[in-house]
């Protein structure tokens, strides 16, 4: 990894020496497997912790020790596997939020990553340990301004770093519908907007904040153009699961390396919010109104319509993890077309090292 012109990533006493998160992908895909083989390399990896329970036998009947017992064992496992650096990623939507921030820093996770709503009370677990730190997932600078007032006023805290992730991410995604082909809503167009807004706090409280650029990101030229907008790192995802490593099946693999960029679609979420996901014969059914409503087996997402839904979001994810893609979907970002191959995440990130290298060399004038 050595010879990459790419700047160590800093948040607060953690150094990654490549500026590249693993972005967290629930449920199940990135877990330990795919997280220390990232974090070997020198990035940071991420465990993602929405119904984390899914592999436990006792999952519905015991949701939140389930999932706590879960997180435990992958972050354990996670750190027999490497020394680098590890996150977890929480959505603020989970109705066992606090329970899982409150387990992941009794297990000195390096950083907790949070989002799918704002992280308003985020500090109050910490409870006066340094060790975790603190890091909102945002879509705007509106949102960064009020997570940093609020942090301030109520637990005198400022984000360790704060990821801005803009609308071509898989997933959940934090933007009305019609913003998200919008280009006045283009990442291109928040890293600036958000860089101005926290700037104030960062000149009042002299602490740097590093702003993460998330969602879309595909190439090491990629990380170029962004780091030329000022950013510190990068979080990219989709890259990540047509890796070996990748916690997910390989028929969840094979659906990312057989889309075409027209599958790469927006859905309604039963959790009330637009997703990027693949489309297949399952959410075709969906929008046909051939699911019915179902017995909700735990009310997992605060914001889940689960008595008029159609189908269970949970269990269509938990489906498309284990390759029953007939029951559930993939999520994906909008670049999912390009995935072309399974290689290891050595590989992978040896080449977007290589690719942002290129770039910056193309950028440097020839003088005579």
């Amino acid at each position: 990894m050595s010879g990459n012109n790419l700047r160590e990533l800093k948040i607060g006493d953690l150094t990654a020496k490549v500026p590249i998160i693993q972005g967290g992908m629930g449920i199940g895909i990135s877990l330990s497997g795919l997280a220390s083989a990232v974090a070997n390399e020198g990035g940071i990896g991420v465990i993602a912790t929405a119904v984390i329970g899914m592999l436990e036998p006792d999952l519905f009947k015991n949701f939140l020790e389930a999932n706590e017992r879960a997180l435990r064992k992958e972050i354990r496992k996670a750190r027999e596997l490497t020394k680098g650096i590890l996150g977890v990623n929480i959505m603020v939507a989970l109705t066992n939020y606090a329970d899982i921030v409150r387990t992941a820093i009794d297990e000195e996770i390096d950083i907790i990553f949070s989002g799918a709503g704002l992280p308003l009370n985020l500090p109050q677990f910490l409870e006066g340990t340094k060790k975790t730190k603190l890091v909102p997932i945002i879509s705007s600078g509106r949102a960064a301004s009020i997570i940093c007032k609020r942090w301030i006023k109520k637990y005198n805290y400022l984000p360790d770093a704060i990821v801005v992730e803009g609308p071509m991410a898989g997933g959940h995604l934090g933007f009305k519908p019609e913003h998200i082909c919008d280009p006045a809503y283009s990442l291109e167009k928040l890293i600036p907007e958000v860089m101005k807004d926290i700037r104030q706090f960062e000149i009042e409280f002299n602490k740097s904040i590093p702003i993460i650029a998330a969602g879309g990101i595909y190439t090491g030229e990629d990380i170029y153009k962004f780091f030329q907008l000022g950013v510190s790192g990068v979080q990219i995802a989709t890259r990540f699961v047509t890796t070996h490593e990748c916690d997910a099946s390989s028929a969840f693999k094979q659906a990312y390396i057989d889309s075409r960029k027209e599958d790469a679609i927006i859905i309604k979420s039963p959790v009330g919010m637009p997703g990027r996901a693949i489309r297949n014969n399952f959410i075709d059914d969906v929008n046909k109104g051939k699911k019915k409503p179902f017995r909700c087996p735990y009310h997992c997402i605060i914001t889940c319509d689960c008595k008029n839904s159609p189908y269970c979001i949970v269990l269509a994810l938990i489906n498309a993890q284990k390759g029953k893609l007939k029951y559930g979907f993939a999520f994906a970002g909008a670049n999912v077309y390009r995935s072309k191959e399974i290689i290891s995440v050595k590989k992978l990130m040896a080449s977007l090292l290589e690719e942002y290298e290129n770039a910056s060399m193309k950028s440097v004038p020839f003088i005579h």
